[in-house]
């Protein structure tokens, strides 16, 4: 299997962001700083689930509930910085 970039981890997340959650945006209009919930993309908590779930089954990362999730889930930057840091800690 290929390396995992920090690139290429932001472009599968926005793909996800587009197929798993009911937003108007193409993949290539979120920028990766962008709040995704809340103020920004405008996701809601269920949104965030779907995601989390997504990335539980592509990746076989989990994001648990608290103070973690909600800095992981900031921004594409920050939730692949999350990810990156869990394959190379497990």
């Amino acid at each position: 299997m290929t390396e995992l970039t920090k690139d290429k981890l932001m472009d599968e997340l926005k793909a996800m962001i587009v197929e798993e959650c009911d937003t108007e945006v193409e993949a290539h209009e979120i920028d990766n700083d962008m709040r995704l919930v809340g103020e920004g993309l405008e996701l809601d908590s269920l949104d965030a689930l779907q995601i989390s779930l997504a990335i539980k089954d592509k990746y076989g990362v989990r994001i648990e509930g608290g103070p973690d999730s909600r800095e992981a889930m900031s921004s594409i930057n920050a939730l692949s910085d999350f990810i990156l840091k869990a394959k190379q800690a497990g």
